[in-house]
């Protein structure tokens, strides 16, 4: 058996020596890295007051994962990136489909944790969370990801309840030229993306591009296929124009088309009382974003975005239709000199359609949600440079809970240059979603036992049309340091009071024409507390060489009788170490070594809870510079294990283990 924390010490200690002996043996041509201490916390991020403010002045819990840090980790999707923020929760489930959350809650179908991309919105509303497979976007156009954990509700709106996760692509005038990617490997069989960017006008550029992927099938507990192998073709472009000196405009969209197999077993009423099935889900849909931005002044600006949003998933057991019409509109404005005012207004349609099956009945099939909103957030200066007092609230109103407010304050305390402290307290909500209010579905079918029990059980999830909101108070404190130049420490305390959590209730079991029937509904019932803090420390060694560190400490307090299939219990420690060197002569090397605490994920279609064991897992890229317009990179995923559990299905799948994996990687371009 492999001793984990034996292994973890000895590659800590064999890289640092390494890369410590390196300097030794370099030329004096040595490439640095792309980013310094100060530089890093200087970067500007929106997500935090929806204008441009540098990360180290924001009074929130927020990371950036940069471009440079997505190519040298060699990260193939999105989630694969947001390994790297302190504080998610990133589990890949299965060959396509993962669970990502901020804080706790985690599971396929997180449900407290809001993604955007450039400003569309890519939650769902049948399950009230994300589709991680098909924001399958080209990593090599992100510009960088701001992550925020906590609360983001008062700008963002419901559903921002443990965090924000806004990705920025580059502007197209930054994409000029020719871009060629591809690769393959043992789990990554094949893949590969093109992209042009040219200019079309004085003051109008534009890119387009095509990419596909090929993902390999996972493995059982017993080292046979999961059959969930997974392959995806998906392009778009966007273009960028500088209309007048106060005004520009983007258009932008994609399109894209999977295929993903799974294998489930489904319940049924008649014996053997499951139904093994291979789901060959097909899944096509596309965006188009319009943003006209208009400036009035250095402290005055605004922003109107439209975007139509479409997606079409078909699978064994029901399928479904989405179509979103979103308009947004901000405004951003300097007011008696000291109060720096964003507000704005929403306005989201959604209609959505869906088919029936043994398992999964819907009623309606067919429904438009209408959802209207408007946010005011003042940010106050009490002293110059030194203290600031940020206040706001959203008001939005929804076709399921109604009403909703959430407010948050935030203060702002500089009392040296090298030193940064603030505090937050804020309220959001997470509103019930389609699947909640309208969805009946087949869970569970017991055969029968004996002359006592002569008829099957079935335990299905009735729909709750009278479920309302879930609810949060959040309480933070953060500090941010470089008490010395090439080290940064950010540590972010918390205390999360949830309220008003859904609950499975069992309901008289009625006796159908050849079954009995238990009925679970689900209601507002329980309450949890979480609780922890996060580090995050980067250390520049050398101009060549950074080392980041992050830990997570995250602690669950939970009614012990609930029923399953309402949140699961996020692992307690998270541990990431990060050794990044630019070697010379173009030879860069990045060694990721992670470790993750057992964690209990709760499954739809049982009642008890599963643990999966905690790990290390450890990822390495080896690249090469070749020429200016030539990069060539070896991956290594997941080294150190054949195979590891990271989540259980949430549904009717069975587990999946992810393999060890080695892919290479060539980019060209001109």
């Amino acid at each position: 058996m492999i001793n984990h924390a034996l292994l973890f010490k000895q590659t800590l200690l064999y890289t640092t020596l390494y890369l410590s002996g390196i300097i030794n043996v370099l030329s004096d041509e040595v490439d640095l890295l792309e980013l310094s201490v100060e530089d890093l916390l200087n970067v500007n991020v929106i997500s935090v007051s929806k204008k441009a403010k540098t990360l180290n002045n924001s009074p929130a819990a927020v990371f950036v994962i940069t471009q440079n840090d997505i190519k040298r980790i060699g990260a193939t999707s999105i989630p694969e990136a947001l390994r790297l923020s302190p504080g998610l929760d990133v589990s890949q489930i299965n060959a396509s489909q993962w669970a990502v959350s901020a804080r706790g809650f985690n599971g396929q179908f997180a449900n407290k944790l809001l993604v955007l991309i450039d400003g569309r919105n890519t939650y769902t509303r049948t399950f009230a969370g994300i589709y991680w497979e098909n924001q399958d976007i080209m990593l090599e156009d992100v510009e960088r990801i701001e992550v925020i954990r906590g609360p983001g509700a008062t700008l963002w709106g419901a559903n921002a309840v443990n965090g924000v996760i806004n990705i920025i692509t580059k502007h197209s005038s930054e994409t000029q030229g020719t871009l060629l990617a591809a690769g393959s490997g043992t789990e990554n069989k094949g893949f590969g993306a093109l992209r042009y960017g040219t200019t079309l006008a004085t003051d109008t550029t534009a890119r387009a591009y095509v990419k596909g992927n090929i993902r390999d099938d996972s493995k059982t507990q017993f080292n046979q296929s999961s059959n969930d192998h997974w392959n995806k073709v998906q392009g778009g472009f966007r273009i960028d124009s500088q209309l007048t000196n106060q005004d520009t405009l983007t258009l932008q969209g994609d399109a894209f088309s999977s295929q993903i197999k799974n294998q489930n077993t489904l319940p049924t009423l008649t014996p053997p009382y499951q139904k093994n099935t291979l789901d060959y889900m097909g899944s096509v849909g596309g965006n188009l974003l319009l943003r006209h931005q208009h400036t009035f002044s250095s402290t005055s600006d605004y922003s109107l975005q439209i975007y139509y949003d479409s997606f079409h998933r078909d699978q064994t057991y029901f399928s479904e239709s989405q179509h979103i019409i979103d308009i947004n509109f901000d405004h951003h404005f300097n007011f008696l000199e000291w109060n720096d005012v964003v507000w704005g207004m929403s306005y989201n349609y959604n209609r959505n359609d869906f088919t029936k099956s043994a398992v999964v009945d819907i009623d309606p099939v067919s429904r438009n949600d209408q959802f209207f909103s408007t946010f005011i957030q003042d940010e106050i200066t009490l002293i110059d440079d030194t203290l600031w007092l940020t206040i706001g609230s959203k008001f939005e109103h929804n076709d399921y809970s109604g009403f909703e407010i959430q407010p948050t304050a935030r203060i702002m305390w500089i009392p040296h240059h090298q030193h940064r402290l603030w505090a937050a307290i804020s309220r959001a909500v997470r509103t019930p979603a389609r699947a909640e209010h309208d969805f009946n579905v087949l869970q569970l079918v017991i055969p029968a036992t004996n002359a006592q029990q002569p008829f099957p059980t079935a335990l299905r999830t009735q729909a709750s049309p009278h479920l309302n909101s879930e609810e949060v108070l959040s309480y933070e404190i953060g500090y941010r340091t470089t008490f010395l130049n090439n080290i940064s420490i950010d540590f972010t305390a918390f205390y999360n009071n949830y309220s008003q959590l859904r609950a499975a209730i069992i309901n008289t079991p009625v006796f159908k024409k050849n079954h009995i029937e238990v009925p679970m509904s689900l209601v507002n019932k329980h309450k949890l507390q979480t609780y922890g803090f996060e580090i995050s420390s980067v250390w520049q060694l050398f101009d060549w060489w950074r080392m980041d560190a992050h830990y997570r400490l995250l602690k669950t307090s939970y009614t012990k009788n609930h029923l399953g299939g309402v949140y699961s219990v996020s692992p307690q420690q998270q541990v990431l170490l990060r050794n990044s060197a630019s070697l010379g002569h173009g030879i860069n090397i990045d060694i990721i070594t992670r470790y993750t605490d057992e964690n209990f994920p709760f499954t739809t279609n049982s009642l008890n809870k599963t643990s999966v064991n905690d790990y290390f897992a450890m990822d390495v890229r080896l690249a090469w510079q070749a020429t200016n317009g030539i990069e060539l990179s070896l991956i290594g995923q997941n080294l150190l294990a054949t195979q590891q559990l990271e989540y259980t299905s949430e549904l009717f799948s069975a587990d999946a283990f992810v393999e060890r994996g080695v892919y290479g990687k060539i980019v060209w371009e001109f």
